[in-house]
């Protein structure tokens, strides 16, 4: 590919992802948005990281298998309880890596 393409495509790509954050903050950032949007738009962290984590913790393998007992969800479940009752990000992130860790040396 040569330079000037290539510059080209970064800049296309910079575009592609600065406009749709842009365009909101724009017409957005001057109005008041009403509580339930704002609650509603509190959600959307969560419902992204539920996507990304579920599939890895109940499937195994390749093809894709179902394991509702693999030792990501086993893992998982203790962590999750930590971080119910704590509410400490840090905290539950020290937990669940030493569950991890020592769930590899241990099996």
């Amino acid at each position: 590919m040569e330079t000037t393409s290539f510059i080209i495509l970064v800049l296309g790509m910079g575009l592609v992802s600065f406009i749709p954050r842009w365009v909101p903050l724009f017409f957005l950032s001057k109005r008041e948005l009403p509580p339930l949007l704002i609650e509603w738009l509190e959600l959307i962290p969560v419902a992204i990281l539920s996507a990304l984590l579920l599939p890895a913790l109940v499937t195994t393998g390749t093809p894709r298998v179902f394991n509702p007992l693999s030792i990501e969800m086993l893992i998982a479940i203790p962590t999750f309880v930590f971080a119910w009752f704590t509410k400490s990000l840090g905290g539950t992130l020290v937990v669940g890596m030493l569950l991890y860790w020592g769930a590899g040396y241990v099996i």
